[in-house]
């Protein structure tokens, strides 16, 4: 239970049974029990759409939910995304890039990112019928990606958070994340669970791969910048399949 309650606890404020530091193995371990965290992450969301829905228009109830989103994994995803675009576009060289991305202060090109994530977020929450697969699968799917490019990607600092996850991950994590992310696809949307799968693997390995063409590797922003893009790109798919 250990890597299960140090998952919830990393990147969600779900009150857990223990609530302590934990150590670089547990937080290895972790990883693969991202997915599952995806899995209470889009429950809640569709509750709070649910219940939203009940009293407000669709428009109020997507940004009620949007809020949510944010309350509940603490802006960390987004937060990451916002720093990484800061670094990977404010910076010529990969040490000022890295420093960039250290900086906890905003700069144009994360704010200017931020807000159009948001919009669009938003946009498709607002626009498609199909509310409960499509948020079930972003969350989901966006907490399956981050696994993939820690395991598959080289880390960029020596020491960190992420260095520790990065360093004891290993392919046990994977399959377990993955088992986790291809049975909530299917019991969610059948076959085109699995063809969503496919098509965020790819989405995080593109945007990994583009990151390590400015960086010497990826980092914890990084990270949580493909769950943010995962994420993005799933609600938005589904506006194309069932829109309102």
């Amino acid at each position: 239970m250990i890597p299960i309650i140090a998952a919830f606890q990393f990147l969600t404020i779900f009150p857990t049974l223990i609530k302590r530091m934990f150590t670089a193995q547990e937080m290895g371990r972790a990883v693969g029990w991202f997915p599952l965290v995806g899995v209470a992450l889009g429950c809640a969301l569709y509750g709070v759409n649910y219940a939203a829905r009940l009293i407000f228009p669709s428009m109020v109830s997507a940004a009620l939910t949007l809020f949510a989103w944010i309350a509940f994994t603490r802006f960390f995803h987004l937060d990451g995304f916002m720093d990484s675009l800061d670094g990977l576009f404010g910076g010529w060289t990969p040490e000022r890039r890295l420093e960039i991305m250290k900086d906890s202060r905003m700069g144009a090109f994360g704010t200017i990112g931020g807000v159009l994530v948001l919009l669009t977020k938003f946009a498709a929450l607002s626009s498609t019928l199909s509310l409960f697969p499509s948020i079930m699968l972003a969350a989901t799917l966006g907490r399956w990606a981050s696994p993939l490019v820690i395991y598959f990607f080289p880390y960029a600092r020596e020491d960190g958070l992420g260095a520790d996850m990065k360093h004891n991950v290993t392919l046990r994590e994977i399959i377990i994340a993955t088992l986790i992310a291809g049975v909530t696809s299917w019991l969610v949307f059948g076959w085109l669970g699995f063809a969503f799968m496919l098509g965020e693997a790819v989405v995080a390995f593109l945007t990994a791969a583009c990151a390590m063409r400015l960086l010497p590797g990826l980092t914890g922003d990084i990270y949580g910048a493909v769950t943010t893009l995962v994420e993005m790109l799933t609600l938005v798919a589904f506006t194309a399949i069932h829109p309102s």
